[in-house]
């Protein structure tokens, strides 16, 4: 029997991982239903959006967009807010179940803490939350009872293949990438790769910072950060392998030498419904897996010398406190960098090495020291790609 739809808030619905959220929300309204949608500057699509889904509110991060969003709704009583302020209240209200956390970089940390403070059910893409404050976002889970299930295509495999497991010891996870455009290129090729080549993801249709992560490794970096906090494992306890086929999104190895994995096609839209209707399985008219097609399945270990980044984001975790915040502050100036063409690929590792080692650390950091570290390094970060232009 199916109750009254669950209300849901989409953080960065213009994106991505929001765009196949409503793609399963337009499927099933009777289970789902849009309370609000924002956005950071895709305006014209949310507008779309808002005439089709009619949520309660919509949202704009920024601010001097508001006006032509309102005029926009204006016919409709869909209330229109702009803000940071406000995107961390929309996820507050009572009427909300659930909060597709997508919002790109460390914009999405702080709704995400308001949403979990409030005991709002967390179905998390935004893997930057967790890497920049991990600690402090796994107290809030507990504390106020709010479960966090995770939308990435790995963690979702990880998720799914611990289903029944929850008193068996976890002996290793196995964290699989595809290795992005550049796996078979040399570090003298990839010095001069560009950020359109880079943007040429082998598998996966993603948002251009991910895809650009994605070809770097920070983003396996970032999901091996991820996955130490979704599922309570030390990070010696879980191994990257580069799968380039990506059939098996990742898998967990058990202490009697038992491996379970989840297989699947390189689509978003299953990890995301699953995210939503937990415990259940709902129809998905997505993809299908043909096993006769897969001709083979490759597990190569990843080769730290030609992706830093992964060995950074690994160097992070050990360190602990406030440098995987600086990790990943630097990551999105580097990024970016990349993008605009005022940094070549592999000076982005330089950045971001440099950046770990200039900012001062701090053991046990409060909100106010990530956002204070965050700021600094960007700063940092951002001092460096000017001086060796």
């Amino acid at each position: 029997m199916i109750g009254q739809p669950k209300q849901i808030v989409i953080l960065g619905s213009t994106g991505s991982i929001g765009t196949q959220t409503l793609d399963i929300v337009r499927a099933n309204p009777e289970r789902f239903s849009v309370y609000a949608l924002c956005a950071f500057r895709s305006i014209d699509l949310l507008i779309r959006q808002a005439l089709e889904f009619h949520p309660a509110a919509v949202c704009i991060a920024d601010e001097t967009l508001y006006e032509p969003l309102r005029d926009a709704l204006c016919n409709t009583d869909i209330k229109v807010w702009a803000g940071a302020d406000a995107i961390a209240d929309i996820v507050t209200f009572p009427s909300v179940d659930v909060v597709v956390a997508a919002m790109v970089g460390y914009a999405g940390l702080r709704p995400t803490m308001a949403a979990l403070s409030a005991g709002k059910t967390i179905a998390l893409a935004n893997k930057e939350t967790l890497v920049v404050a991990g600690e402090l976002i796994e107290a809030l889970s507990r504390e106020h009872h709010a479960p966090i299930l995770p939308v990435d295509s790995e963690h979702s495999a990880i998720f799914q293949s611990l289903a029944g497991e929850q008193h068996n010891e976890i002996e290793k996870i196995l964290l699989t990438a595809s290795g992005g455009p550049f796996l078979n290129h040399t570090q003298e090729q990839m010095a001069k790769v560009t950020a359109a080549d880079a943007l040429k993801h082998p598998n996966w249709d993603m948002g251009a910072k991910i895809t650009i992560d994605s070809a770097s490794m920070m983003n396996k970096g970032f999901e091996v950060i991820e996955a130490k906090w979704l599922f309570g494992v030390p990070v010696e306890k879980i191994q990257v392998l580069v799968h380039p086929q990506s059939v098996v999104h990742s898998a967990v190895q058990f202490r009697d030498g038992a491996v379970k994995a989840q297989l699947g096609a390189p689509d978003m839209h299953v990890p995301i419904q699953y995210a939503l209707t937990y415990p259940e399985r709902i129809y998905g008219d997505f993809p299908r897996l043909d096993l006769f097609k897969v001709k083979n399945l490759q597990f190569i270990e990843p080769d730290l010398k030609r992706f830093p980044n992964l060995g950074l984001a690994y160097e992070a975790t050990h360190r602990g406190g406030n440098i995987p915040c600086v990790l990943n502050a630097a990551n999105e100036v580097a990024n970016l960098a990349f993008r605009e063409g005022r940094c070549a690929f592999l000076e982005m590792s330089d950045i971001i090495a440099g950046t770990m080692e200039k900012v001062a650390f701090i053991a046990k950091p409060t909100y106010e020291d990530y956002v204070n570290t965050d700021a600094e390094a960007r700063r940092i970060a951002q001092q460096m790609i000017t001086v060796n232009r």
